[in-house]
């Protein structure tokens, strides 16, 4: 959640509050959201109607994604959500998140690249976005979702994806699936050419920039915006990978939530810089949530100048 007022650049935030709360926990097994999911889901959501409330929000746009998007019983959760907090879900497609994405995280492009390569790893799925930096802003020229995240990835591969062969065989399966998206755009004849700047956004990328960083603690302002060499992606995952389950849950930028998912991540992410191995990434701590309050206020700004 993002509690946000229109400021003379952008917006300025109030409140924020984010939860990992794994909806889509054995989805891709069952086919549908667990009672034990959706629990853990509405008591964050409980929580941010709470301080809706407290900040005495007026204007709010609130989404589901891959999740939902894939669940036999999204409209049972969604009844749910709206009985138990008063919050009404809006589901919304894989090209309406990607470019939610993309509109959170655009300001971070370098406008000397005339074309760009932007990701989000979520938890059910991952968006690509193969965009122009036209000189009127950015043009999204092809969309992609696989239904590959962190939460699905680890699911499916088991305690594999932590051994140095399993590890190999899922990067190269992924690449294997990413290859269409780059049949389709030609994107490595564009980065031969040096025309091409990548930019991600998920929990996978700011939780490596800041272990390449030694923070003792999360600290945004020092992540947002940081390019990372993939060098320095390929030392930290190396270090991952030679981790115990404790070690990762004991490091502060890792703990509980994420230290079974941060290795899936690192797969997904070894995937892209695979197939296209640009110099460095570009780490991105904004994205949907921030595409949406930018989105609401151009469309504010549109119906105030029609009145």
């Amino acid at each position: 959640m993002l509690v946000a007022r229109p400021a003379q650049e952008g917006f300025r935030v109030i409140d924020a509050f984010s939860r990992i709360t794994r909806l889509g926990e054995g989805l891709a097994a069952s086919g549908v959201l667990s009672v034990t999911a959706m629990d853990r889901t509405i008591a964050a959501l409980r929580a941010c109607a709470d301080k809706m409330v407290r900040n005495r929000v007026t204007r709010a746009r609130l989404v589901a994604t891959e999740a939902c998007r894939r669940a036999a019983n999204c409209g049972d959760f969604a009844h749910r959500v709206w009985a138990e907090t008063g919050l009404d879900l809006e589901i919304i497609c894989a090209k309406d998140e990607a470019r939610l994405a993309l509109g959170g995280c655009s300001s971070l492009m370098r406008p000397q690249y005339p074309w760009a390569l932007v990701f989000d790893i979520g938890g059910g799925s991952t968006e690509l976005i193969w965009v122009k930096n036209a000189a009127d802003g950015p043009q999204v020229q092809g969309v992609v979702s696989l239904p590959l995240g962190v939460v699905t990835l680890a699911e499916q591969t088991g305690e594999a994806l932590h051994s140095p062969a399993g590890y190999a065989v899922t990067v190269a399966q992924i690449a294997t699936r990413l290859a269409v998206f780059e049949a389709e755009h030609a994107i490595t004849r564009r980065l031969l050419m040096g025309e091409v700047q990548m930019l991600g956004t998920s929990g996978t990328v700011t939780t490596l920039a800041a272990l390449h960083l030694n923070l003792e603690r999360y600290d945004r302002s020092m992540i947002d915006g940081l390019d990372l060499r993939l060098a320095d992606i390929a030392a930290v995952t190396t270090m991952l990978l030679g981790m115990s389950a404790s070690e990762r849950v004991a490091h502060p930028c890792i703990g509980t939530e994420r230290a079974d998912l941060v290795i899936a991540g690192c797969a997904i992410l070894e995937a892209m810089c695979r197939l296209w191995p640009l110099s460095s990434l570009r780490v991105a701590d904004r994205g949907v949530r921030e595409g949406i309050l930018l989105s609401m206020m151009r469309e504010d700004a549109i119906w105030t100048r029609s009145e």
